[in-house]
């Protein structure tokens, strides 16, 4: 075994790196701090991993080299401002969805609704954005609510104003109907890769329901237009997000609604076409 913490962290990234991690060092230093139980900031002030912790690190290391998504080896995942947890059974938010999150901020309302909610992301960075803000969480899965409802009661006990998570599917008129023409903002991050498109491995670990929506990967997104069109008062705003290839389907599918205006397309910070936005009309 290295004597050094550094000395560990580069050999545990040389064998993440041989495996196809993408981010190898990243990985390392994180599943250490997770370890350690210490931010990865404060990394540099400590000792090498020595015993049970050495042992620990280097299985979680192999898992990771096996692709396991660090997120389910480490229980968490950033979202925002925010720490998430999650594991088996429920979609691993992403990085790129945080834009979809700020958008939805700067438009603010009193009334949101989070549609296909998943761990609760974007419904939990809201409501601990915009404290004002009634903030509803919808989501089918008996897995995925559960990663909700356990998010959702952290966040109130932090001191959040609560999400009132509701199980239904976003695609169901009845779901939420009474809240019909009366709602500020609507976003969701619904499954909406194409049913034939290759993805990582990680990605392989997520629910495929969360992941996958048909042929074309619309399968979803198609029936949420309508529903965030009859959820939103006129004015209110929709924000979903959606595969790159969706750059021009999404926003013509807001725009042949006809209830929809200044529908607009927005990249990722890879310049990939990554979310689409409009107004509900009058």
């Amino acid at each position: 075994m290295t004597t050094s913490l550094r000395d560990q962290l580069a050999a545990a990234a040389r064998r993440l790196e041989a495996a196809g991690v993408p981010s190898p060092r990243t990985d390392a230093e994180l599943l250490a701090a997770h370890v350690l139980g210490v931010p990865r900031g404060q990394l540099a002030m400590a000792g090498p991993l020595t015993g049970s912790r050495w042992r620990r690190f280097t299985r979680l290391v192999a898992a990771r080299c096996r692709r396991v998504p660090l997120q389910h080896l480490t229980g968490t995942a950033a979202f925002g401002h925010l720490e998430l947890a999650v594991g088996p059974g429920v979609f691993v938010p992403r990085p790129e969805t945080e834009l979809l999150a700020e958008w939805a901020v700067a438009r603010d309302g009193a009334v949101i609704v989070d549609l296909c909610s998943g761990s609760g992301a974007l419904a939990l960075e809201i409501a601990h954005e915009l404290p004002r803000a009634t903030v509803y969480a919808v989501e089918r899965s008996p897995a995925a609510l559960r990663w909700l409802r356990r998010n959702a009661a952290a966040r109130a006990a932090a001191g959040d104003r609560p999400v009132r998570v509701v199980a239904g599917d976003a695609r169901d008129p009845a779901v939420l109907a009474e809240l019909d023409g009366t709602v500020d903002l609507v976003v969701c991050n619904p499954p909406y890769v194409p049913a034939a498109t290759a993805v990582a491995p990680e990605v392989r670990s997520d629910p495929p329901e969360a992941v996958f929506a048909g042929a074309d990967g619309l399968a979803v997104i198609v029936p949420v237009i309508d529903r965030a069109a009859r959820l939103l008062r006129p004015g209110g705003w929709f924000g979903v997000e959606h595969d790159d290839s969706h750059g021009q389907a999404v926003p013509e599918l807001l725009r042949r609604d006809g209830r929809f205006h200044r529908v607009s397309d927005h990249r990722d910070l890879a310049g990939r076409p990554r979310y689409a936005t409009a107004q509900r009309a009058g």
